[in-house]
């Protein structure tokens, strides 16, 4: 954990689908300025677990705490006016609108605590969206639909962000873009949890790892413990 303690703190969170047990007991926890990942295998429950920290999935039991107030409980747009930015594995732009009209509508007043982006601050961490400000979201390619959506959570000034699946089916070029606008996240100063099934990508971007699988915390430790511990990760991510 970072010096600046936990911006966002998961505490025996469980989460249902119907009668399905789908996350028992889940803690976690990211510091303040730090890049914590979630692994697990296709169906671990990683995106269940960013779904029921933004509100979309409601916590049956357990806590949820930003910023050091419980959310739990809370509707996604409470939640998301309080600081906390969610970018979604499906993307989710308004492809009728341009890409400059996608970024407007995440627009957000500034926060204490946290980065002001600009859509010139957002052109520059993602420098392919410059030149497309009147190009509808739909005539873009999937890697340039995955910075615009980041770049409109940005547009909210979150102090942290919930990253499900960044990498997933993007070409190794915008993959190595993702990891180097992940860094440049933390740089700034934002906070950031993503969920990952490639660890290539994770260990690139992360300090901290956590494993979940069957919908349960099976490994908590540094990226470079994580690194150095064969055996959980042939138990846990190996395909």
């Amino acid at each position: 954990m970072s010096a600046g303690g936990a911006v966002l703190e998961l505490a025996g969170v469980h989460a249902y689908y119907g009668r399905a047990h789908i996350l028992a007991d889940v803690s976690l926890a990211v510091g303040r300025g730090e890049v914590a990942v979630l692994l697990g295998r296709n169906g671990a429950g990683k995106s269940t677990t960013l779904k029921t920290i933004i509100g979309l999935v409601p916590a049956a039991r357990g806590e949820i705490r930003f910023d050091g107030r419980r959310i739990d409980g809370l509707p996604p747009y409470r939640i998301a006016a309080s600081g906390l930015g969610y970018v979604p594995e499906d993307r989710r732009i308004f492809t009728d609108l341009t890409v400059a009209e996608n970024l407007d509508v995440g627009r957000q007043a500034p926060r204490a605590g946290a980065p002001v982006w600009t859509v010139d601050k957002v052109c520059a961490l993602f420098p392919n969206l410059k030149a497309m400000q009147n190009r509808p979201g739909g005539r873009t390619s999937g890697g340039e639909q995955q910075m615009l959506t980041i770049a409109r959570t940005l547009m909210g000034n979150p102090s942290c962000i919930l990253l499900d699946e960044p990498s997933e089916g993007l070409a190794p070029v915008i993959v190595d873009q993702m990891a180097a606008a992940i860094k440049e996240l933390k740089a700034a100063g934002v906070s950031v949890l993503l969920s990952e099934q490639n660890l290539h990508f994770a260990t690139e971007v992360a300090d901290r790892a956590y494993i979940i699988e069957k919908g349960r915390i099976r490994f908590t430790g540094t990226i470079a413990e994580l690194a150095a511990n064969a055996e959980i990760r042939n138990n846990y991510l190996a395909v």
